[in-house]
């Protein structure tokens, strides 16, 4: 009790100090993440959107797809995020396995289908309540889904957070294609899973403290997200 208790003072310390090592960390484990979001809020909101709204052959196989890849295993899409990338790979000619970049491809691998599969949820409950309205107004697939990510956009930023929260928790697939490197592509999951390991508790401690308080913002933003919709528009 007494090596927790020196380990958790340490990592306060580490904390309250800024350290070099630790901040690194956590500025590059915010940049990956970030970006990934952006990535997949690009690809996956206007998708969601154009599922919700559009009534096409395969559309349900489609939606069922999105909900299944949800699910999909983080060490599987980091081998296959590797495979893509190796050498030997389509992909191995760009030279990004093991860097930042291979990193945030396969995170948003994994949260593209969460935010596309959400976010058509969210529209298309709203678009079965204001079709008939959009449609007199002479307002097409396009018009329609564009009103409606507007319309929706409060709760389509919870889904937002949940997808940067769930991007930000992840470990088995970073650490397969951007494989751990000090200074390079190490962030807060992977460290904390090694420096664990090697029994540098105050680090992987701080890290950990740092990991939890950020999911702990996202949930309040979220929640703060939703009760500033509910009171804006009852």
């Amino acid at each position: 009790m007494n090596e927790i208790g020196l380990a958790a003072a340490e990592a306060g310390r580490l904390i309250a100090g800024l350290d070099a090592k630790l901040t690194e960390i956590v500025l590059l484990s915010l940049r990956v993440s970030l970006t990934a979001v952006i990535f997949a809020s690009v690809l996956g909101l206007p998708l969601g959107a154009a599922i919700a709204v559009g009534r096409f052959p395969g559309r349900r196989a489609l939606i069922v797809l999105l909900n299944a890849l949800m699910g999909l295993p983080p060490v599987v899409v980091g081998l296959v995020v590797y495979l893509l990338l190796s050498r030997a790979g389509p992909l191995g000619r760009f030279g990004i396995l093991f860097t930042p970049a291979a990193m945030v491809v396969a995170q948003t691998i994994l949260i593209l289908p969460i935010v596309a599969a959400l976010s058509r949820q969210v529209i298309e409950d709203t678009w079965q309540e204001y079709q008939e309205q959009l449609r007199s107004l002479g307002a097409g697939p396009i018009t329609s889904a564009l009103t409606l990510l507007w319309d929706t956009r409060y709760s389509l930023v919870t889904i937002v957070l949940a997808g940067f929260g769930r991007a930000a928790a992840e470990v088995g697939a970073v650490i397969i294609v951007g494989g751990n490197i000090d200074g390079v592509t190490r962030v807060m999951t992977t460290a904390i899973a090694l420096e664990t390991s090697k029994g540098d508790l105050p680090l992987a401690l701080g890290l950990g403290i740092i990991l939890l308080s950020l999911i702990l913002a996202l949930n309040a933003a979220a929640y703060w997200v939703k009760e500033a919709a509910q009171r804006r528009y009852g």
